[in-house]
């Protein structure tokens, strides 16, 4: 990025970046925003493992799926600016920095949510980051001409969703999930229609690095399950060798999903309008199951020690139901368009074999078996993609624009 004047008050005018910019890769500012998702997304796994442990299975499940759109979308948002209007000057940091503080204050109202259904501080932190980012469109919105009716499309749209996030609060707590259904369902419209009326300039290596690093954020913490497994292992001795066991299938798996999401180049896939939106959208899923996974672990191992309202084999399907829906997120997104018929059988079989795996009348080490087998074939196969010139860095708007959440 070529270096752009300062004004009187130090600032870069914030005009979209080349999409075509060479070398483009994650800022200082953006691996320190992610620090704080480690946080979040810490803790909300630790709350669906108290709700599965408990018993509370439907109940955890939603809502922490509710909890992960907050993190989820603070983050993408986020990042899709970030690749089209990042200036690194000093206020641009500064709002970057506010959004972090939301996340954290977000982190710490995860577990009220969980025990007590109380969302105000969640839904108050959410509507901070976002109207941080109105301010990041609104500057967008003055410098650049080209993208001016997007950002100011996204600008507006925003501001009239955090409203009625605001009002949803003195709503009665019976209304409150299909409120909030309807407010995700408008969350995600905005970009839609934004991207619509002009289209933002976006940098398609960029966004699959940053994406790829949030995918290792979260699979960290499944390692930090395959650790707790052996802690609990030198604590319980009576069941060394079945957590040892999970402790060893928690690294294989994770080493298997960490290998199968980065076996294609994820930056052909960001790509004209619709296939970015539903890369981009689709993620949620991929990550969700990520973060899930940790959980599944956690649940397994109170299971063992006898801490757990839930019993095997039922259990298991804490941990396999993410896995497999990592993998076919994974295989729908990514992989599916540029594998052959080998690869596009044996990775959703993989991923059902998984899912059912509990029901296998034989030892649950049948998930690490079935993920080495994937991954096998993987390194036997390769993707069949293009050379990088002129597919995912042609010129945008060629398919009517492109996603930037």
């Amino acid at each position: 990025m070529m270096a752009a004047p300062h004004s009187r008050y130090r600032l870069v005018p914030m005009r979209p970046r080349n999409p075509h910019e060479p070398g483009r890769s994650a800022s200082n500012l953006e691996l320190f925003f992610d620090l704080v998702f480690v946080v979040a997304v810490s803790i909300a796994s630790v709350q669906l493992h108290h709700e599965l442990t408990e018993g509370h299975i439907f109940e955890g499940v939603l809502t922490y799926a509710f909890v992960f759109f907050g993190i989820w979308w603070a983050w993408v948002n986020f990042t899709w600016f970030a690749t089209s209007f990042d200036t690194g000057d000093w206020l641009y940091r500064l709002m970057t920095i506010v959004q972090m503080g939301g996340v954290l204050v977000l982190a710490s109202g995860i577990e009220p949510v969980f025990s007590d259904h109380d969302f105000a501080l969640v839904v108050l932190s959410y509507v901070l980051m976002r109207f941080a980012l109105v301010g990041q469109w609104l500057r967008a919105a003055r410098a650049a001409s080209d993208t001016r009716r997007s950002a100011l499309t996204y600008a507006t749209g925003v501001t009239l969703v955090q409203i009625l996030w605001l009002t949803s609060l003195l709503l009665p707590a019976d209304a409150l999930p299909v409120v909030f259904l309807i407010l995700v369902a408008a969350e995600l419209t905005v970009p839609v229609v934004a991207e619509r009326r002009g289209g933002t300039p976006w940098h398609p290596h960029h966004l699959a690095e940053r994406h790829g690093l949030f995918a290792l954020i979260l699979l960290g913490e499944s390692l930090l399950a395959s650790a707790n497994a052996i802690i609990e292992a030198l604590r319980e001795a009576d069941s060394l060798g079945p957590l040892i066991m999970i402790s060893a299938l928690t690294l294989i798996v994770t080493a298997g999903l960490w290998w199968i999401y980065f076996w294609a180049p994820h930056h052909h896939t960001i790509d004209g309008f619709s296939k970015t939106f539903l890369y981009g959208y689709g993620h949620y899923f991929i990550f969700a199951a990520a973060g899930a996974f940790s959980a599944g672990i956690e649940v397994e191992i109170d299971v063992l020690t006898g801490h757990s309202e839930l019993h095997p084999p039922g259990a298991s399907f804490a941990y396999t139901v993410p896995i497999a829906v990592f993998m076919l997120g994974v295989w729908l997104l990514v992989i599916r368009p540029v594998a052959n018929g080998v690869i596009n059988a044996v990775v959703p079989a993989g991923a059902l074999l998984v899912l059912i795996d509990p029901i296998i009348p034989v030892p649950t080490a049948l998930t690490a078996v079935f993920l080495i087998a994937v991954v096998v074939v993987l390194v036997w196969q390769e993707p069949k993609v293009e050379p990088a010139a002129g597919s995912g860095d042609r010129d945008r708007h060629a398919d009517g624009g492109i996603a930037a959440p």
